[in-house]
């Protein structure tokens, strides 16, 4: 599977207000780590392995532009290292560009 599926909430939640990084060619894009939010545990089923035992969504705070499109950006963090993480913009708030990405 992706390479998110090695993350874990446990990994996210302290690092709340954080800075992680997109680079592109001509420069760089910081988003801030706003909120770690648990979805609720599934059932587990025997025959079925466990993915992740507890699904989570992440909402990162950008600046309004440039907007970033739905897709999958490569996030870099000094302690967690590079990440493919899908990223969905929820829209403003507050000055800021909101962007979800759900691990379930």
């Amino acid at each position: 599977g992706p390479v998110t599926d090695t993350l874990s909430i446990s990994e996210f939640t302290p690092l709340v207000g954080a800075a992680f990084t997109i680079r592109f060619p001509d420069g760089t894009l910081e988003l801030t780590l706003g909120t770690v939010e648990p979805l609720g545990s599934r059932a587990p089923r025997a025959d079925v392995p466990a993915l992740r035992t507890e699904p989570f969504s992440l909402v990162f705070l950008g600046p309004l532009a440039p907007v970033l499109p739905q897709r999958t950006w490569a996030l870099e963090h000094p302690v967690l290292g590079t990440h493919e993480v899908f990223l969905v913009p929820l829209g403003p708030q507050e000055g800021r560009m909101r962007y979800e990405a759900v691990f379930n």
